[in-house]
């Protein structure tokens, strides 16, 4: 009984959601004059328009307009009982939720029908959410009650999205086909049909193949239900004309990437609105033809620049954006090489390394893993700046070991790298998958001195009537590592670019940087830094096929120089300030710095013999402090009271018995060593604990 009265105050509530939906859904022809879709003017960094957005030009076709072909390919592929349910098909829906229970599929399918696709398109957003489909399904049963089925349809295909600013089977006909939707043949009805689902994915102007193949599944589907014959079914899509595409450029791939973000930013709105962002024309251009030109035949490059606060002034994502506009520099994730080791190297000098310490190029085994050099030699005893600048593996896997493979993952994360991060070994090397962007915010963190730098596009948002809608704040500011790290990771990526495996990138003026080259060349990066612009490179192919030749040192560093010698050309040249200023507790130590200064402290030699405050080996005192009389009892002073240490050891401290009176000369203090600096184990092989640092100041008081 309580079932049935649930079940019935159920549907008596969707009885009176439906009717009151159906009563407050404007009139046909409001929706006819409602706008689609939201028209955005992107702007340069200068002000220039450098993209519209927004509904292509197209007309809206009545339904006698409309080819018949067109809607019998719409139907067949989207909701093949259009004409018989009543805007939620219980066949469909049912099935969709009993299949993954018998396991002949994997998911839930999609259980649109074309009237809830409308609802969604017209009046909600496209969010995954129990609530966002409960409200479809609502709206779709009142534009059932209120329209017929012919009108839905019409809505439908004037309406519906078909990718790149096409809204309509006119526009869509327009934009791929050059003709009126009108004049739809079979095969271009078919084609247009197969975007609904993914019309990034099937676009005739991004993938021709994925276009004709999904068509072809629209073709077979009307001739399965009986919409067209077998004869029509035997069309060729692959025969379809195409309209050229042109105007589009590289910079859709920083669009694609930063208009998402106005989701966040802004409220529901479809007011038109203009987006002012960071992108230099001139630099967007420069590294459009940096890619194009130095990319190996066959793969791919992306190229990302930032300025100091993380504005970003270049995005490249593959060399033609018509051709593919999969986003390299922001989605893909591929594997950095030897440029990871700017975290290893971050984290050893956190730890107390300096870039003069000295390391050891030699076997070294860890866990089973076995490192080698590309050279496949070893070269004994070097510097850190020389096992960086020539990208050691052997010496990265040792400070890798040594300050924990957990610690340079940290590093890692510190500093921006948002995909998964490996723990293993290998990871020192660069196994783990990041996106270039990433990548570069964490050469710019190094560039600005160790503090936190956030990419960024959107400066303001408008009106076209200039209000306000957006702007950009600046966020606090985050320190990541000290800044005499900082300068000193800054000065190995200088020694990189000078004389290690970067020298390609050179551009006349300072750069730091570092390349990074993956097993079997199948990836290739540079990122470095000059003159406050930050660009990160990388080269490979999109099938992770090994590209011959390619190296992170040739054309990455190459693409990255073409590019920054126009970048940087109208700003002034900036050494770099490597000076380091090194907290106390890694200095080298003078002999006051354990045992205090000589002239307010007794000392005990290496033989028990006491020192006074103030005195040297060889010194003489004043003859007011030479012993001249010698006390009367062992053990009693002059005054005959009771001494704190016997004769014997007074005559040894002040250079009395055998050396004569206490006049003599007393011996030297012991010559104090500094405390150890951090060096590795001599014997690399078998991996050891580093040996503690000197005692931070802070603790000095407390130990001495």
């Amino acid at each position: 009984m309580w079932a049935g009265g649930l079940a019935a105050l159920a549907v008596l509530f969707l009885i009176l959601a439906v009717a009151f939906a159906a009563r407050s859904l404007p009139s046909y022809e409001e929706l006819k004059a409602a706008q689609t879709a939201q028209t955005i003017v992107v702007r340069a960094a200068d002000g220039s328009a450098i993209v519209e957005l927004g509904p292509s030009p197209g007309e809206w076709l009545d339904k006698e307009e409309i080819p018949e072909v067109m809607k019998q390919a719409m139907i067949a592929v989207e909701d093949r009982r259009f004409y018989s349910h009543f805007g939620i098909d219980p066949v469909r829906t049912g099935g969709a939720f009993i299949e993954p229970i018998i396991g002949s599929r994997s998911r839930v399918g999609g259980t649109s029908t074309l009237t809830q696709q409308l609802a969604r398109n017209v009046f909600l957003n496209s969010n995954r959410t129990l609530d966002r489909k409960l409200r479809e399904a609502v709206l779709a049963l009142a534009l059932e009650m209120k329209f017929d089925k012919e009108q839905i349809l019409e809505l439908y295909l004037n309406k519906v999205y078909f990718g790149g600013g096409a809204y309509g089977v006119d526009s869509a006909s327009r934009k791929f086909f050059s003709h009126p939707a009108t004049e739809l043949s079979t095969a271009e009805a078919a084609i247009i049909a197969g975007l609904v689902k993914a019309p990034s994915r099937y676009s005739p102007t991004a993938d021709v193949d994925a276009a004709v193949g999904r068509a072809q599944v629209v073709l077979r589907l009307m001739q399965e239900q009986g919409r067209i014959t077998a004869e029509q079914a035997s069309v060729d899509p692959s025969a379809v004309k195409l309209k050229q595409e042109t105007g589009q450029n590289s910079v859709r791939y920083f669009t694609d990437w930063a208009l998402p973000q106005l989701d966040i930013l802004l409220p529901n709105t479809l007011e038109p609105i203009e987006v002012w962002t960071t992108i230099d024309v001139g630099m967007q251009g420069a590294a459009t033809a940096a890619i194009k030109s130095n990319a190996p035949k066959g793969a791919q490059g992306a190229l990302v620049a930032l300025d100091r606060d993380g504005a970003i002034r270049a995005l490249v994502g593959g060399r033609d954006y018509v051709e593919s506009n999969f986003n390299r520099a922001t989605v893909a994730k591929r594997q950095p090489g030897s440029a990871w080791k700017l975290f290893v190297y971050l984290a050893a000098l956190e730890s107390g390394y300096r870039v003069d310490d000295t390391v050891v190029d030699a076997p070294i085994t860890i866990d089973g893993w076995s490192p080698r050099n590309s050279s496949g030699r070893f070269s004994g005893e070097m510097t850190i700046r020389q096992a960086f600048a020539f990208s050691v593996n052997t010496v990265a896997a040792q400070l890798g070991n040594e300050v924990g493979f957990g610690t340079v993952a940290s590093m890692a994360r510190r500093f921006g790298i948002t995909s998964e991060v490996s723990t293993f070994p290998s990871m020192v090397l660069g196994s783990s998958e990041v996106r270039l962007i990433d990548m570069t915010r964490a050469f710019a963190a190094v560039s600005a001195g160790g503090m936190a730098v956030e990419p960024y596009g959107i400066v303001k948002v408008t009106t076209t009537s200039g209000e306000t809608l957006y702007q950009r704040e600046t966020p606090r500011e985050v320190r990541l590592v000290p800044d005499y790290v900082a300068s000193q990771m800054t000065d190995l990526l200088q020694a990189a670019v000078q004389t290690g495996t970067g020298r390609a990138a050179q551009i006349g003026r300072p750069v730091a940087g570092k390349t990074g080259t993956t097993s079997s060349n199948k990836d290739g990066y540079f990122v470095g830094f000059s003159s406050g612009i930050t660009t990160g490179v990388w080269m490979g192919r999109d099938d992770n096929k090994a590209v011959g030749g390619l190296s992170g040192g040739r054309a990455p560093a190459q693409a990255f120089s073409a590019f920054m010698r126009f970048a940087v050309k109208d700003r002034p040249i900036e050494p770099f300030d490597t000076d380091t200023d090194l907290p106390d507790w890694q200095v080298e130590p003078d002999e006051e710095f354990y045992y205090g200064d000589p002239e307010d402290y007794y000392f005990i030699d290496e033989q028990g013999n006491l020192i006074e405050p103030g005195r040297r080996g060889g010194e003489e005192g004043p003859a007011s402090e030479g012993v001249t009389e010698r006390p009367r009892n062992p053990g009693a002073g002059a005054d005959g009271e009771p001494q704190a240490v016997d004769d014997d050891f007074l005559n040894r401290a002040i250079g009395g018995g055998n050396q004569g009176s206490g006049q003599g000369s007393r011996p030297q203090p012991p010559q104090q060593q500094p405390p150890p600096t951090p060096r590795p184990s001599p014997q690399p092989a078998q991996p050891t604990q580093r040996e503690a640092p000197a005692v931070p100041p802070q603790q000095r008081e407390q130990i001495y």
